[in-house]
């Protein structure tokens, strides 16, 4: 009874030691689970070209052309082919009559056939068959051309998708980084109304001011609390919603690191355009479309004027002895026939010569489209041009309105510490303090706009040219 006991007592502390190791564990993990990940813009924008789905399809879709350029010479392959044929005649046919009683009868001491062509040896056949063909023409010659710009464009369509994906993600950060200051400004703001609503109570309390003076200060702090949590639930949406582009695992919580702080650049749009107008990944990937397209309208022309040339040669063995014994003769030259030929074809098709002909009017229709593309590179000329004009004019707007605003929150900072010392001290009113209090806000709040519009334009801006005109140019500040 007393060893059941004991056995008993050490099993309870067992079960307990492994329950306090299983709720450790738990413990542990939960807090890997909610482990909040530090974010800066160049992290977020390497995790996602490392991750972003959208940028792995693409990536595939390269594959498959850089496989297409590769092996864009495979045109060129010949067309080898190997048969092997056990046959059975059904009827008789003179020329099985005459090739038994002639070849096969003697050849084995056999009897001869009868017209009704009765023995069943003689009804059995065995062909080989090897063939091998080549078909050349100039046309070729283009198509493989064809093949390789058309993964030249892919690459650059590709260097598109990553650079798009680096300025929208940057966008976004800077945007979830303008949430974050409005509610950092909020945040103050719902602090300040609940000091003043603390320094109403006490104020009340010792018969300094009158009840409605405490319900203003009550007021004001209850109706700003749900401004508060609904800007909060906002910005953890779109934080969740960022996560998910860039590739993290959906629940993750990320901490972003840096502050709006642009490089101002001093530029003009002449400039830009006469360094950078070529760069554009637009121009480039539509310059390709149309040595593509002429590559293909060079394909059609050389297939309707110039011939083409077809080699091919085949193998045809038949044995001559018993089907069913034929592999005992190979290599007997005088058991097997060879009915095989070689044959060089010179084809051209007058048809595709004739102008209502389909071959020419697939040519007039390239022609056709081909000038609407050098059209529609005029035209995406002219818009870059109109772009950057419009991107630089929003830069300098924006550097313009970054110092103004800079001297307003200045400005209103001095304002705002004034009235409220002269709240404090009784000599101005609730409602004064709330206005001194709402202007600082909207200049804070206007100067970080101003820099995020400022930072908008400028990513534009490289985007349409191509260049990282940040790193390229000297910053004001530099210069200084």
């Amino acid at each position: 009874m007393k060893r059941m006991q004991i056995t008993a007592f050490f099993i309870a502390i067992a079960l307990y030691n492994i329950q306090a190791w299983g709720q450790e564990t738990a413990k542990e993990t939960e807090i890997a689970e909610t482990k909040i990940v530090s974010l800066s813009v160049e992290q977020a924008v390497s995790y996602a070209l490392e991750n972003s789905r959208t940028l792995k399809s693409a990536d595939i879709d390269l594959e498959i052309k850089e496989r297409a350029s590769k092996y864009s010479w495979n045109v060129l392959l010949p067309n080898v082919q190997v048969t092997g044929t056990l046959a059975r005649a059904n009827e008789y046919s003179p020329s099985n009559y005459s090739l038994y009683n002639n070849l096969i009868a003697p050849l084995h001491n056999l009897p001869a056939a009868a017209t009704d062509f009765e023995d069943e040896e003689a009804r059995w056949s065995v062909v080989g068959g090897a063939s091998i063909g080549l078909n050349l023409s100039l046309a070729y010659i283009n198509q493989i051309k064809a093949a390789k710009a058309d993964y030249e464009n892919g690459k650059i369509t590709f260097e598109q998708s990553q650079k798009e994906q680096i300025m929208n993600i940057k966008k976004i950060f800077y945007g979830l980084l303008l949430q974050q200051e409005n509610l950092k400004i909020q945040k103050a703001t719902l602090e300040n109304a609940r000091q003043r609503m603390v320094q109403a109570q006490t104020n009340y309390r010792n018969g300094a001011i009158p009840e409605l003076s405490l319900l203003q200060t009550q007021v004001n702090y209850e109706n700003s609390k749900p401004e508060v949590d609904t800007a909060e639930m906002n910005l953890n949406q779109q934080l969740d919603t960022f996560v998910f582009l860039i590739g993290m695992p959906v629940g993750t919580k990320v901490a972003l690191e840096g502050e709006i702080s642009p490089k101002y650049i001093d530029i003009t749009a002449d400039d830009l355009i006469a360094k950078y107008g070529n760069e554009s990944l637009d121009i480039k990937s539509l310059q390709c479309s149309i040595d593509s397209l002429k590559l293909s309208l060079g394909a059609i022309n050389l297939s309707t004027w110039t011939p083409a040339l077809s080699i091919n040669y085949s193998l045809s063995p038949a044995y001559l002895g018993d089907a069913f014994s034929f592999y005992k003769d190979i290599g007997k030259d005088d058991m097997w026939y060879d009915s095989g030929t070689l044959s060089l074809t010179l084809a051209w098709n007058i048809t595709n010569m004739l102008p209502w002909s389909s071959n020419r009017q697939q040519a007039k229709d390239l022609t056709a489209n081909l000038k609407k593309l050098e059209i529609t590179m005029e035209t995406l000329k002219e818009n870059q041009k109109i772009s950057v004009r419009k991107a630089v004019d929003t830069l300098n707007q924006a550097r313009a309105q970054i110092d103004s605003m800079t001297r307003s929150v200045q400005l209103a900072q001095r304002a705002y510490d004034m009235t409220y010392r002269a709240y404090r001290n009784g000599t101005t009113e609730l409602l004064d303090l709330r206005d001194a209090e709402q202007s600082l806000n909207q200049a804070k709040l206007g100067l970080v706009n101003q820099k995020y519009n400022y930072l908008s334009a400028l990513f534009d801006l490289e985007n349409t040219l191509n260049a990282d005109l940040t790193s390229e140019t000297l910053s004001t500040t530099e210069k200084k």
